[in-house]
């Protein structure tokens, strides 16, 4: 992009983007839903220490004998020493005493066990959209007081347009939802608005400097705030993404939904607070104008 380019003549070329993006992820969340992971739905979890290093197969193997199929195995701690196997269903105390026993004469340790039963995974779906929920509001709040209420609805219209984003990619690839899951989105939730607020704070001091008194001019204060803050923009994702890809990399395969999220929300949180939330900002704040005229006019008396 040139330095002259004019990102609020091409705003409605954004909006129609985002509303495409959002109705295909609408599509795909009626029609496929969510891959729920056991934090959220009736499952158990099992933590096997071993003396070797153990294979996805061996382990997968071990619990087929046992009578359990549908099996999700993670390798993890040094050489593989240690699995995470989780699947669904509560275990009942005979169960848990079976995998207890089975696994101390095979491996020399006691296998670690949680269960989530399905109340627990309700509850745990809740706060997590609740957490959301009031991020969000505690946001608009912020801003409100700190801006005003036009760039607190478009700050968090962008932020939930980044989070639903990050949501609908997970249900159209069948990528599964866990606690992890719930923190990468809250950490997007505090990026993007971040991202939004700094480029909202140049406005409000372009904003100023000078008097205000046509679209126009308002157009060029916003176009102006946007280019002085895009680089501080993009050096602030790119360096964020190093990370994430490095996570993604070389972190362990328990994390690795994870850094898938926090990349699709890196993504998409420079994309709103450069594309979306300003311009959002811009249409609201138009309207106040033609409104304010609007009023002067009638208010004005016949001569």
């Amino acid at each position: 992009m040139s330095f002259n380019y004019d990102f609020v003549k091409h705003r409605n070329l954004y909006f129609i983007i985002s509303v495409l993006l959002t109705i295909v992820g609408i599509f795909f969340l009626l029609t496929a839903g969510l891959k729920l992971g056991i934090d959220f739905e009736s499952g158990s979890r099992v933590n096997i220490q071993a003396n070797e290093t153990l294979t996805n197969e061996q382990v997968l193997a071990d619990f087929e004998e046992l009578g359990f199929e549908d099996a999700t195995v993670v390798l993890a701690g040094e050489d593989n020493k240690q699995a995470n196997v989780s699947f669904k269903g509560v275990l009942s105390k005979n169960e848990i005493a079976k995998l207890n026993t089975y696994f101390k004469e095979k491996y020399g340790e006691t296998p670690s066990i949680s269960t989530v039963t399905p109340t627990v995974g309700r509850e745990l779906a809740q706060n997590a959209l609740f957490a959301v929920l009031i991020a969000s509001l505690g946001i608009i709040i912020y801003v409100a007081f700190r801006f005003e209420w036009s760039m607190a609805v478009a700050a968090v219209t962008a932020l939930l347009h980044d989070a639903f984003m990050i949501i609908a990619i997970f249900s159209m690839f069948r990528i599964e939802v866990d606690l992890p899951f719930i923190a990468a989105v809250l950490t997007i939730v505090g990026y993007s608005i971040n991202d939004t607020i700094v480029t909202f704070d140049r406005i409000r001091e372009n904003m100023k400097l000078e008097k205000v008194k046509t679209q126009e001019k308002l157009a060029e204060i916003v176009n102006r705030s946007i280019h002085e803050t895009l680089g501080r923009s993009i050096n602030t994702v790119l360096t964020v993404i190093i990370a994430a890809v490095a996570l993604l990399i070389f972190g362990a395969d328990s994390i690795r939904n994870f850094s898938i999220a926090l990349l699709i929300g890196l993504a998409f949180g420079a994309y709103s607070s450069i594309f979306i939330a300003s311009q959002l900002w811009y249409v609201m704040k138009s309207r106040q104008m033609k409104s304010k005229k609007t009023r002067q006019v009638e208010a004005e008396p016949e001569i």
